[in-house]
Formats: C-alpha cells, sequence, structure tokens
C-alpha cells in the first residue's frame, strides 16, 4: 500500500497537469459508470492528498483559483494495497485490464486500476472523512496535538499506533520501523508511556522524512552526509537503515522481526530501549 508521500506525490503530479481542464470522465469496467457520468463536463478543480486518501474536487469554471473555486462534486479515492495509476498522452490506449475510471484531460489522460475505494462524497460525508483521518504530516493544516492526544492516553504499543491512520495520516511500515529506529525508541514502548519530547521527535522526524520522499518519490531515511553519492543515486538497500535488514547498521546486531498490529516490525533492540 503506497505511504503517504506517494499520495501526496499523484495528487501534486495530477493537479498540475489536469487542474481547470474540462475532463471526460468515463469508467470501462463499469463499476463508476453512473459517477462517471455525473463527472464528465465539469472541470477538475484538483486534486489534495489526506494521509493516504485522495479527494479530487470538480467545479463548473475553468479559470476561477483552485482557493476560491467551491466545489460541485467530491470524488474519493484510496488505492488500498492494488490500486495504481497509468498516465497516458492522448489519444490514450485501450483500456488494459480492469480500469474503474479514465479522465481525459485535454492532452494528456490517466487510467485508475483496482483500487479499494472510488467513489462519491457529499460534503457531509467528505466532513466525516477528514475527521476520522489523523493528523497529515505533510499538509500545512496539520495539528500533532490531535496525536499527541490519542497516544498519550492509549495503551497500544506505539509500533501500532503509528500504523493507525486516525492517528497520523500516511505512515505505513517502512517508516515506522525506520522512525522508531533512528530516535531509538522500542516499537513495544506503550503510548502513555511515550513522553512529550519523545512525541515532538516522532512528528518532526515524520514530517522531515515524508517531505523527503515527497521530493524523490521515494523513501529514503539515510542521512546525507552519512552516504558518498546523491540520495537519488542510492540503491533501495542503501536508503533504508533497518526495514528487512539483518544487522543493525549503527551496532552490528541482528536485526528482530515480529508482528506488530499484524505486520512485521524490525527493530534493533541493542539501540531501540
Amino acid at each position: 500500500m503506497p505511504e503517504g508521500h506517494t499520495v501526496h506525490r499523484i495528487a501534486c503530479d495530477q493537479t498540475k497537469t489536469f487542474a481547470s481542464q474540462k475532463m471526460i470522465v468515463v469508467s470501462p469496467q463499469g463499476r463508476f459508470e453512473a459517477e462517471a457520468k455525473k463527472l464528465s463536463g465539469r472541470h477538475l478543480i484538483g486534486a489534495e492528498a489526506f494521509g493516504k486518501h485522495l479527494i479530487y474536487l470538480w467545479g463548473t469554471k475553468t479559470r476561477e483559483p483552485a482557493k476560491e473555486a467551491k466545489p460541485s462534486a467530491i470524488m474519493h479515492v484510496h488505492l488500498g494495497l492494488y490500486g495504481k495509476f497509468r498516465l497516458h498522452k492522448n489519444p490514450p490506449p485501450e483500456p488494459r485490464g480492469a480500469v474503474r475510471v479514465r479522465m481525459i484531460g485535454y492532452e494528456r489522460a490517466f487510467d485508475l486500476n483496482g483500487p479499494n475505494t472510488c467513489e462519491l462524497l457529499s460534503k457531509d460525508a467528505f466532513e466525516q472523512l477528514k475527521n476520522r483521518i489523523g493528523a497529515d504530516p505533510l499538509r500545512d493544516d496539520a495539528d500533532p496535538q490531535r496525536a499527541w492526544q490519542k497516544i498519550t492516553k492509549s495503551r497500544r504499543a506505539i509500533g501500532g499506533l503509528l500504523l493507525d491512520q486516525s492517528v497520523i495520516a500516511g505512515i505505513g511500515n517502512i517508516y515506522r520501523a525506520e522512525i522508531l529506529f533512528k530516535l531509538g525508541i522500542h516499537p513495544e514502548v506503550k503510548g502513555n508511556e511515550l513522553t512529550r519530547e519523545q512525541f515532538d521527535g516522532i512528528w518532526s522526524l515524520t514530517v522531515k522524512l515524508l517531505q523527503i520522499g515527497l521530493k524523490y518519490n521515494r523513501i529514503i531515511t539515510v542521512d546525507r552526509e552519512d552516504v558518498d553519492k546523491p540520495l537519488s543515486r542510492l540503491t533501495r538497500f542503501e536508503r533504508i537503515l533497518v526495514y528487512k535488514k539483518n544487522r543493525c547498521s549503527t551496532c552490528g546486531n541482528r536485526v528482530r522481526q515480529w508482528e506488530v498490529a499484524a505486520r512485521k516490525m524490525y527493530a534493533c533492540e541493542n539501540c531501540q530501549q
């Protein structure tokens, strides 16, 4: 499942490519056909990311500034494990596989295959969705205090809380392992035992790493000063410190692997007390 930086990158790229265009919207697969007919012919205001959720805002005017536009329709997409976008030049090719939605702009088009969720939302339903999603470190309107209040009241392990999208939105399995490793926090420390200083460290590092991920379109957790080549040229193995590693990159001890919140956790119990 894509982590938060990937979804934000998709939103940025699609807004840049398609915003303010009158879109043709179809559902080759047929499962979004009725909704596609409601959207086709409207102008796409833009796409926004809320954690791992994509929101498409649709209007009726092509030159209205995005910040001033009032959406006439709201589309919600969650990619889940199998959702994937394909970008095309116009005219787009024949649909490949089960294409839930095809959107065609002036010069380019994109297909959406296999999303977990693809639906139209009312304004009330959109507000309810936003209220369910935790603070998103990549959004300017994020409120870390919301996350702290949930964590400090919980007896669940921080390794599980970081995967809870209602606490902090956008962190996935790789980021949670890397963040806790870099901060020296054991994944099984309970939320209500976490200090405010530790939480502030988690939030600050999450913001930093997700911003790096957004910039390079890949997860990078090593520090630039610790590698001898540009971050953009690192291999997948070189970009990560502890996730799927056998030995700790700091002390050389064996990395422990076990399940936390039904996902495999990686940690060095020598460095993470």
